[in-house]
């Protein structure tokens, strides 16, 4: 009988100890996943200087496209059967590119990678690499102390066609640009050279004629006084005048 209550007593001990214990991991688990009223966090740059240069030199090439910043590969692709995208999620949720150039319209066109102080290894690059150009996208590693020229990686990004269509485009347009600019030149140089000659004229008639000087003073003043602002005040002054006159001619008959 003593046996049997010091093993009932062990046996409850052990389940109120399995209970307390469960009742403290799911305490610390809820714990950790309450969202705490002060963040432990601080606002951080997305880029580092290195990145930044080249993100600079990304905009100046690519003016007509979005450059985006450290994109993870899963937000633009997706498995071929539907039913592993967790699967191939899971493998591919930590692989990112430093900048992902896109369309207007949110087609990806090639990635870069910039390697920080560590490098980068050469598996990550391999499937990049691998993973990217079966998607048919560009991916290109830069070094931001020797990065290539806007053509260059214009060309091996949107294909030398489409490069060698946008260096005539640019051509055309300037030509255009340049014939426009010369006969806006020539027209003003025309209109120049007949505002003098209608000077000289002028000048040659008055200096020849001294009556037609004194016509076309005489013509300047009527013309000055018809649009100037001194007519209203001229018109409403002699209005004034007449009533002047009036009030004394009655001052004189009251007298």
């Amino acid at each position: 009988m003593g046996w049997l209550i010091v093993a009932t007593a062990m046996l409850a001990s052990s389940l109120l100890g399995a209970f307390g214990y469960a009742w403290w991991r799911r305490k610390k688990e809820l714990a950790k996943r309450r969202i705490p009223r002060k963040w432990p966090l601080v606002v951080r740059a997305m880029v580092n200087s290195r990145e930044r240069h080249v993100w600079r030199w990304l905009v100046r090439a690519f003016i007509d496209h979005h450059v985006m910043i450290k994109l993870p590969v899963t937000r633009f692709t997706m498995p071929q059967v539907k039913e592993q995208g967790q699967h191939w999620f899971q493998i591919l949720s930590g692989v990112y590119c430093t900048f992902t150039i896109c369309t207007p319209d949110g087609n990806v066109i090639g990635c870069i990678d910039v390697p920080g102080l560590r490098g980068l290894s050469l598996s990550n690059q391999t499937l990049k690499h691998t993973l990217l150009s079966q998607c048919n996208i560009r991916y290109w590693v830069v070094d931001p102390d020797n990065l290539p020229g806007t053509t260059e990686i214009r060309a091996a990004f949107l294909g030398e066609q489409a490069v060698l269509k946008e260096e005539l485009a640019r051509i055309r347009t300037e030509a255009e640009f340049n014939e426009t600019r010369a006969n806006l030149k020539a027209a003003l140089l025309r209109q120049r050279n007949h505002t003098q000659s209608d000077f000289a004229k002028l000048d040659a008639l008055l200096s020849s004629d001294p009556h037609s000087h004194e016509a076309y003073e005489s013509q300047l003043s009527t013309s000055w006084q018809q649009n100037s602002f001194v007519a209203p005040l001229d018109s409403r002054g002699a209005e004034l005048d007449s009533r002047s006159a009036e009030l004394d001619s009655r001052r004189a008959e009251l007298r």
